[in-house]
């Protein structure tokens, strides 16, 4: 009767989940949907393939909860045990930095909340939009402070040398952790394909929007139409230009076949519009260029109108658009339309970051490789060595995740591999302890012998 009441529990929590994630497909798949809809009609050369993923990696987001409850009912008995012992106390890590990252945010922006006017309503929208990007940023550090203490909860009561000694193994005792940590991965991965870095990207755009003040998407860009010889100047993009609102500060100058000035159009305030494909040019002065003659100038009291000209204002921005506030669809947009024009826009720091966008995910499971030998312990002395060691390679992680990264956007070392490099190096290092704790040997030794002494 026991088994059978602890099996219903198990699938009645399935079940619930799989309604839950159901019910939220429900609300946010269509959502999402009209968001691609928009991007299609606001961004007509966006990647068709990657942008219509979207719904599906929601969707699959959405049931992730229901496959982490099937994966613990599918577990042994030990399985479950770890892994209770380990979920609690994520909970409270994941849920503890949260609010200490709410409440430090919260009082550093909260005279920009106040002067919105509608303070609860900018303070809904503004950290629910940031969702995403803070629990991408803290999974990694609630998995090893949960690891470091669980596994050290179960060394110190002697429940891990019990449990070897009745025959399971270090890593038997661990696999419960790990595929955690591939839950976690699958998680981040989801997150950072689209909302994580667009979130980070809209922050200042919700507060200059609750303020009243006028929000910019890019400034002072540049793009050049090789093909008809236009070279563009843009002051400043509006956040929903894409809307209709007008570029500001416009420039357009163009050359003939031996880069000589023909004309160049100077405008306060440049429209397009989606149905006619037409450019509206306000507050116009054109010059004219002749050889050997003096240029001519015309100031236009009346809106200019090109019907003639193939650029679109998604064209335009893409070059004034920060790679770090990406997707993973905007970033395939990005470098199909511009990798093979290097001269003019350099494309490594966005296919740097289309790499990261894969790579970032699996630093959870990069972080239970390092935790979970260090978490353990047989010796009276403690857990301080290897919580110590565990949180000093996590930040050496990070940090070469950070050069590794700017040598990436800078071009000196292949984007893919300044987006990889550090987790398969902190991969190697995490087998090597785990290599070291299911063989017994003491890993504070182990590493000393690394690094003979001088005597």
């Amino acid at each position: 009767m026991g088994f059978l009441r602890s099996c219903s529990s198990r699938l009645i929590l399935i079940l619930a989940l799989v309604a839950l994630g159901a019910g939220l497909c429900v609300v946010l798949v269509p959502m999402e949907n009209r968001a691609v809809e928009q991007q299609f009609l606001g961004f007509p050369d966006s990647d068709i393939s990657s942008h219509q993923a979207r719904p599906f990696v929601l969707a699959a987001l959405c049931f992730l909860p229901a496959l982490t409850a099937l994966a613990y009912a599918l577990g042994g008995t030990l399985d479950r045990y770890i892994f209770r012992q380990f979920i609690g106390i994520f909970s409270i890590c994941i849920s503890g930095l949260f609010m200490i990252w709410l409440l430090i945010d919260l009082t550093d922006k909260i005279n920009e909340f106040l002067a919105s006017g509608q303070v609860w309503r900018t303070l809904g929208v503004f950290y629910i939009t940031r969702c995403p990007s803070v629990l991408l940023a803290m999974l990694p550090y609630s998995l090893l402070l949960a690891l470091l203490y669980s596994l050290g909860k179960l060394s110190a009561h002697r429940e891990v040398i019990a449990m070897i000694q009745s025959g399971r193994g270090v890593f038997r005792l661990t696999r419960s952790l790990i595929i955690a940590g591939v839950l976690c991965v699958l998680f981040s991965l989801g997150l950072n394909y689209q909302w994580a870095p667009v979130s980070e990207g809209a922050v200042d755009d919700i507060l200059a929007e609750a303020s009243g003040k006028k929000s910019t998407e890019a400034t002072q860009v540049l793009f050049r139409n090789s093909t008809n010889r236009r070279l563009w100047m843009i002051g400043a993009f509006p956040s929903n230009y894409q809307l209709g609102q007008a570029l500001v500060n416009v420039e357009v100058t163009t050359t003939d076949d031996h880069q000589m000035l023909v004309s160049r159009i100077s405008a306060d305030r440049a429209l397009w519009d989606r149905v006619t494909r037409q450019w509206t040019f306000e507050g116009v002065v054109l010059g004219i260029y002749t050889p050997d003659n003096s240029p001519v100038f015309q100031k236009f009291a009346t809106p200019l109108v090109i019907d003639t000209w193939s650029e679109t204002p998604w064209q335009l921005i893409k070059p004034g658009l920060s790679p770090s506030y990406l997707g993973i669809p905007d970033l395939s947009t990005w470098l199909h339309a511009n990798v093979s024009n290097q001269g003019f826009a350099d494309p490594a720091p966005y296919l740097t970051h289309w790499h990261y966008r894969w790579a970032l995910p699996f630093t959870c499971l990069v972080t239970v490789l390092l935790a979970a030998p260090l978490g353990i312990y047989f010796s009276r002395r403690g857990p301080g060595g290897g919580i110590f060691l565990a949180v000093v390679l996590s930040a050496v992680m990070l940090l070469v995740s950070n050069v590794a990264l700017a040598f990436g956007e800078a071009g000196k070392i292949p984007p893919a591999l300044a987006a990889w490099l550090p987790n398969l190096c902190f991969t190697l290092i995490g087998v090597y302890l785990f290599a070291l704790r299911i063989t017994g040997r003491p890993i504070y030794h182990s590493l000393r012998k690394l690094f003979p002494s001088s005597d």
